[in-house]
């Protein structure tokens, strides 16, 4: 006989309660109405499941599941204490956001980089003026822009936009279809290992060569020069999804190339 039983804070997560949406307005309503404790109760076991589908956002950044699951509980009771049938949605739309934040400030209160408070609240107000002005100019502001408005040097702008972001892993995807994605590690080099980095600049632009003009130009902005898909197509009159597919299947023309020039330098050994 198989016995199903994962337990998370010793809740054993193949024996929660399932809800359905006409008991939650009724609980919901006696809430509101005699702030019944045990509808409060019976909302929260019954909405767990929430808690558990957020978790899958997070299982794979290391982070004890357990402290995730408890801090996303919290979420959900505040969820359940401010949620009101006049808002006209269905309970997990107004609850799943409140728990993801909890559990975002969680790992940001406890990430090991403290960033100040002084800041974040630059970062915040960068982002409000890069809000504003982008309005103002019907395209997205420079990093000197925003820093003139500000009042800041334009370094001080990237610092505190660095240092809310947060870290990301060699393994996430830049962008991804179902064939063909690239991921951080393609496009990151690795400067220690310099001794043949010639020889693949000039393998490399003889790649490039077998590009029509645009798509090596799109390269060249994208990963030479640090342009973002945004700039490229705003300078070159197409749209952002067209450079992301030209960008796309010029980079797979150029593995392409790069490993049947391989095949052919083994070959010849």
């Amino acid at each position: 006989m198989l016995v199903r039983k994962v337990n998370i804070s010793g809740v054993n997560t193949y024996k929660l309660p399932i809800i359905s949406g006409a008991r939650m307005k009724v609980l919901f309503k006696k809430l509101r109405e005699g702030e019944d404790e045990g509808a409060r109760l019976e909302l929260i076991n019954g909405n767990l499941r929430l808690v558990l589908s957020v978790l899958q956002r997070f299982k794979n950044r290391g982070e004890n599941l357990d402290d995730l699951f408890q801090v996303g509980c919290i979420g959900l009771m505040k969820a359940v204490d401010n949620f009101s049938l006049d808002h006209n949605v269905h309970f997990s739309t107004y609850a799943v956001p409140m728990i993801i934040g909890e559990i975002k400030r969680h790992l940001r209160d406890n990430n090991a980089v403290r960033v100040s408070r002084s800041l974040k609240m630059l970062a915040q107000k960068a982002q409000q003026v890069r809000e504003e002005l982008t309005r103002k100019f019907l395209r997205e502001p420079t990093i000197q822009e925003i820093s003139l408005e500000l009042g800041v040097t334009p370094e001080e702008v990237v610092f505190a936009y660095q240092a809310i972001n947060d870290p990301v892993s060699l393994h996430d995807p830049v962008f991804s279809d179902t064939t063909d994605p690239v991921y951080i590690m393609d496009i990151v080099s690795d400067q220690n290992s310099n001794a043949d980095l010639w020889v693949e600049d000039i393998t490399l632009r003889q790649a490039l060569d077998i590009l029509t003009e645009r798509e090596r130009r799109i390269l060249e902005s994208r990963f030479f020069e640090g342009h973002t898909q945004t700039e490229i197509a705003a300078d070159i009159g197409i749209s952002q999804a067209q450079v992301s597919r030209i960008e796309k299947a010029a980079l797979r023309r150029v593995r392409h190339h790069l490993s049947d020039e391989g095949g052919s330098s083994d070959a010849s050994l």
